[in-house]
């Protein structure tokens, strides 16, 4: 059985960082892809960066490059999300989610092409 457990959302001011985990059981983090999603109240579910090689090239929002990055720890099965100068409109549900490989940039934040999904983290920025 596949899951996928997100942890570290808090609520912080806005100019801070957080680091968001995704706990792996029953998939493998070296061998396929994962990325991580946000969604605001009242909008649709969006891609913010994910791996489109497992563990090597990346495809971000346009808001990601500088502020949002993702890595994983193939020993831990674990995959991270650091965010750094949070802002107010960060705020949202972040998501770890998982699929196999395409090797396509242009499919690696589309929500519709991941199989597996975690619950979330809610994080929360005041301004």
């Amino acid at each position: 059985q596949v899951q996928l457990v997100e942890s570290g959302g808090d609520s912080v001011q806005a100019g801070g960082s957080l680091r968001l985990s995704c706990a792996v059981s029953g998939y493998s983090v070296s061998s396929n892809c994962f990325g991580w999603f946000r969604q605001a109240p009242g909008k649709s579910r969006e891609g913010v960066t994910a791996f489109w090689t497992s563990g090597a090239n990346t495809a971000a929002a346009v808001y990601a490059p500088g502020r949002f990055t993702i890595s994983q720890d193939n020993a831990k099965n674990t995959v991270y999300l650091q965010i750094n100068r949070l802002k107010y409109e960060d705020t949202g549900m972040y998501h770890c989610a998982a699929r196999r490989c395409d090797g396509a940039s242009a499919s690696a934040l589309l929500p519709e092409r991941y199989q597996y999904w975690g619950r979330g983290t809610q994080v929360t920025v005041s301004s």
